[in-house]
């Protein structure tokens, strides 16, 4: 009977498990981080460590010291993928590089093209021990390839910016963009910590208050493309400042991982957050797990480019006169609800100078109105209500009508009806006209 590694056969169940997804991988596939997981197991086993050096040798310098140009003098798929690895300034370890590097090849589908190179340049093979290594043996080589090349086959769509961690886990946490309208300040006030800039709370009435896009917890991985792994105080400020006036992309990592839990290898870090400041507050919103489902944010909100876009019910738009001042709304919204227009599930989008409204399954727009447009903004006065409105003046496009047009639709809860009124009347406030 032929030899068998283990490593080898749990690889196997674990490419099988990720092909019979069907589909194209990303990062939340389940399988995937046991699988590069394995593929590092496989690169490590064997790999002989230098007598004389204080340094650590790991797959990475392998990889790193394989010769750069094809058999033609043009740089290799290796060489390039090596140079980016490189140049990634959110990566300090060996480690880190080597995994950013596998998970660069999975994409590129150029995973049997590294290994091969590997496996025909001697004085790098040799680093590896005959007896324990898998690419040294010849019969466990073969089928090893062989899986590579299922792997090189499959779709791979990795978010190559969520890379932070990988000094550390294979877990990659949660990864969003917040983008910011230019304003005097966006409101977070920030915590360094192990060379990671935190959020340690929101200044209420800000913009980041009122976009309930980030959370106290949350780590700030970069600005406008500028990376702050390895921060020191009050590093994330200096880029602020440099950037005042300017809009803002703010790649976010979560403290929540998918599942809802906490992303385990913050989990130190966050208690000693709480140590330095015992007000953080990491749980849930008040009373978010006391009610039913109907309180629950899942079914009220979705991620539409990194946005929270609400999910509501359009029930009506129409002209309502030459009026549109906010004490129309008590008058408009029943006016408006009596004509009994078809009802649409639509997405509400407020971005940071306008809004949309999105039929949510045919995806067509439905309309887009900047919010100096907006005349007034307000829901019906009881405290168990869930049907909001705003007015806005008729498009000059169409000349059957004129004045005002109300635009009236139904949250999923009483929370979201508040928070997307309070969106839209600060909207004013947060949106600058130059010119």
């Amino acid at each position: 009977m032929a030899p068998r590694d283990p490593l080898l056969g749990t690889l196997k169940v674990c490419v099988l498990n990720l092909q019979s997804d069907g589909e194209t991988v990303t990062d939340s596939n389940p399988h995937l981080a046991s699988c590069c997981e394995l593929l590092e197991l496989v690169l490590r086993k064997g790999l002989q460590q230098p007598v004389l050096s204080l340094v650590q040798r790991d797959y990475w310098h392998c990889f790193e010291q394989l010769p750069h140009h094809d058999a033609c003098g043009r740089l290799s798929a290796l060489s390039l993928a090596v140079e980016q690895t490189r140049a990634c300034r959110k990566l300090l370890s060996a480690q880190g590089r080597g995994r950013y590097l596998l998970r660069l090849a999975l994409s590129r589908k150029t995973l049997p093209q590294f290994f091969t190179h590997l496996l025909h340049t001697p004085r790098i093979l040799e680093w590896y021990s005959p007896a324990l290594s898998i690419l040294r043996n010849e019969e466990f080589a073969e089928p090893f390839m062989s899986l590579l090349l299922v792997l090189s086959h499959m779709e791979f769509k990795l978010n190559m910016e969520n890379c932070s961690f990988l000094d550390e886990s294979w877990l990659l946490p949660v990864c969003d963009v917040y983008e910011v309208v230019p304003c005097r300040e966006v409101g977070m006030v920030l915590r360094y910590l192990s060379g990671r800039v935190f959020i340690l709370e929101l200044i209420p009435g800000s913009q980041a208050h009122v976009d309930k896009f980030v959370s106290p917890g949350d780590i700030i991985d970069e600005i406008n493309g500028t990376s702050l792994r390895n921060s020191k105080s009050g590093q994330a400020g200096v880029v602020l400042s440099r950037l005042k006036g300017s809009p803002l992309s703010i790649r976010l990592l979560r403290w929540r991982a998918q599942d809802g839990t906490v992303y385990r290898p913050l989990i130190k870090l966050l208690r000693a957050l709480r140590i330095e400041n015992p007000a953080l507050q990491l749980g849930p919103a008040p009373g978010q797990q006391t009610a039913g489902k109907e309180q629950s944010p899942l079914p009220t909100q979705c991620l539409k480019e990194g946005r929270i876009v609400y999910i509501v019910e359009l029930l009506g738009k129409s002209n309502i006169g030459m009026f549109g001042g906010k004490e129309v709304l008590q008058y408009a919204i029943p006016q408006v609800l009596q004509k009994n227009q078809p009802s649409k599930e639509v997405l509400l989008d407020m971005k940071e100078t306008h809004l949309t409204c999105t039929d949510r399954n045919s995806k067509q727009d439905l309309f887009k109105h900047h919010y100096p447009e907006i005349s007034c903004v307000g829901r019906f006065d009881r405290p168990d209500y869930m049907i909001f409105a705003f007015c806005v003046a008729d498009s000059p496009e169409t000349p059957q009508t004129t004045g005002f047009c109300c635009a009236v639709f139904k949250a999923r809860s009483v929370k979201a009806c508040e928070e997307i009124v309070c969106r839209i009347a600060t909207g004013f406030k947060h949106t600058e006209w130059f010119v």
